[in-house]
């Protein structure tokens, strides 16, 4: 056992942690820029006079490019090292993110938001693979607690910091404060990280057939999920072509991946019970994680009636309770067994969701409070231990590989989780009317009561007041059946979180690294 006793002491030195600090700076850019633009879409399609499908774009570009790149970053750190892939991709991200707020067209947009999401993809794994091989296992749950946060902070507060630069000073800023941490973070990894070499050679092996068919399944499988609820599923020709091709170039891609002597994408680690474990809580994660920061702000906007400022401010619970939870789970994580943790926060997750039920038009700031409060706790009890179970023990050459895969199911679990969500919101939302539209007859003494009385308020317009108390009824009973519509996702999550907790079981307590690990070192 001397072999894996040697890897787990790796040299600490001040120069590899300012490295590891500048790293977690660029994947914190790299995550938060999804939410960031996402609390302003308005203000960027009237700046580039846009239509409101071609900004959905904005978006779109960047989640189908990044989460390409998220699983070919393993191959990429193998081969240029962490140093040269991380320079490279935060160095890419400030210069595309000077293009992003200097563009005069949506095209122009679109394709440098594409670049964006595609640089930036290639940090975000580079951090979690760093904390399982350059720090001592009992320093890792502690570093764990750090990457864990700011990969659920970053989306969680990004609707805030979006709103306040918009607010204060235009969409362009949106961008633009990506130019200084960019360069700062390129000049920091270029002179602190050193624990890994370039291996150049495998780049002779690049699989430009397994790329291909990379990018064509989870490109066309992110468009699918992002824009099929808006464009009725399977009824739009696009989405049902590139469902199609999804299901085409997965099939190939999966064949490719496991017969090609270098594959772009190691799929062996799902072979490991604890990762492949650990990826699912990731995906479940994804889904509560970026399903919540949507359905918070929608709620908010289309019920409440606030601007981007004003959600931004009220989904700033969460993120404080995070921030607080995190070296509190840190330290618990390296005294409890793993699974104990991820139980109790996944229980906590569907209590917060729980918690949401009761939910009515009038809610706000007060009544949202304790519910982002627990699942602020919930989401940093969870991932600290879901990255230790799925990376913590797996030998040091396999985890870059597997980091990608690891994010990878992450990004899907949101991309699901919001197709779901946005559907199941829509669907509640028509039934809920429908309902509403049978009960609010003229039979209605309440019904006609109230007509009555909105038609005298509205006396002031003559002849047209009682088309205005009819609209003013219409409206409100909209509003009433997506307030119901909210209460049927929330108790739907709370389930599914409450079933997930049952699966626990299925991983096994980490041991010590396997002795193959350190033999390879």
């Amino acid at each position: 056992m001397a072999g894996p006793a040697a890897f787990e002491q790796p040299v600490m030195t001040p120069r590899r942690i300012l490295g590891f600090v500048a790293m977690c700076v660029g994947m914190f850019m790299a995550i938060l820029d999804i939410q960031i633009v996402s609390s302003s879409l308005a203000e960027i399609q009237a700046g580039l006079s846009a239509s409101s499908s071609e900004v959905s774009w904005v978006q779109t570009a960047y989640l189908i490019a990044e989460i390409v790149m998220i699983p070919l970053s393993g191959f990429l750190g193998r081969a240029l090292s962490t140093r040269y892939l991380f320079a490279v991709a935060a160095g890419g991200f400030a210069i595309t993110s000077i293009g992003c707020s200097t563009a005069n067209s949506i095209t122009e947009m679109i394709i440098w938001r594409g670049l964006q999401g595609f640089i930036g993809g290639g940090m975000i794994p580079s951090v979690f693979a760093a904390a399982f091989t350059i720090f001592p296992k009992n320093r890792q749950a502690m570093v764990s607690a750090i990457v864990g946060l700011i990969a659920t902070l970053a989306p969680t507060i990004g609707p805030t910091i979006g709103g306040y630069l918009t607010n204060l000073f235009s969409w362009h800023w949106l961008f633009l404060v990506n130019v200084l941490p960019g360069i700062a973070v390129t000049i920091g990894v270029l002179t602190c990280v050193d624990w890994d070499k370039p291996n150049l050679k495998l780049l002779n092996h690049f699989d430009f057939f397994g790329l291909a068919t990379l990018a064509a399944f989870l490109g066309s499988l992110e468009y699918v999920l992002e824009e099929g609820s808006t464009n009725d599923w399977f009824q739009d020709e696009t989405i049902s072509i590139l469902a199609v091709v999804a299901v085409v170039a997965g099939i190939a891609f999966f064949w490719r991946v496991l017969t090609a002597k270098e594959p772009i994408v190691d799929v062996r680690a799902f072979n490991n019970r604890n990762f492949a474990t650990g990826s699912l809580f990731s995906f479940m994660l994804g889904v509560g994680l970026y399903g919540l920061v949507y359905l918070y702000p929608v709620y908010l906007a289309r019920v409440r009636g606030y601007d981007s400022l004003q959600i931004g401010e009220t989904m700033f619970v969460t993120g404080i309770f995070m921030m607080i939870t995190a070296p509190i789970a840190g330290n618990l994580a390296q005294r409890l067994d793993p699974r104990v943790m991820m139980a109790a926060g996944l229980s906590l997750f569907a209590i917060s969701c729980l918690e949401l039920v009761p939910i009515t038009k009038d809610w706000a700031f007060t009544e949202l409070f304790i519910p982002q409060a627990l699942r602020g706790v919930a989401l940093m009890t969870s991932m600290i231990p879901v990255s230790m179970l799925a990376l913590g023990t797996l030998p040091p050459e396999r985890i870059k590989n597997a980091s990608g895969l690891f994010n990878l199911t992450r990004n899907l679990g949101g991309a699901v989780g919001l197709a779901v969500i946005t559907t199941l919101l829509n669907d509640r939302w028509d039934l809920h009317i429908a309902r509403l539209h049978e009960a609010v007859t003229w039979s209605s003494t309440a019904a006609t009561e109230r007509f009555t009385a909105l038609s005298r308020g509205f006396s002031a317009l003559g002849s047209n007041a009682e088309l205005a108390a009819l609209q003013t009824i219409a409206q409100s009973a909209k509003r009433e059946a997506l307030v119901m519509a909210f209460s049927d996702v929330f108790l739907v999550l709370a389930v599914i979180f409450a079933a997930i907790v049952l699966l626990v079981p299925l991983a096994q307590k980490p041991g010590a690294r396997a002795a193959a690990a350190g033999g390879g070192h």
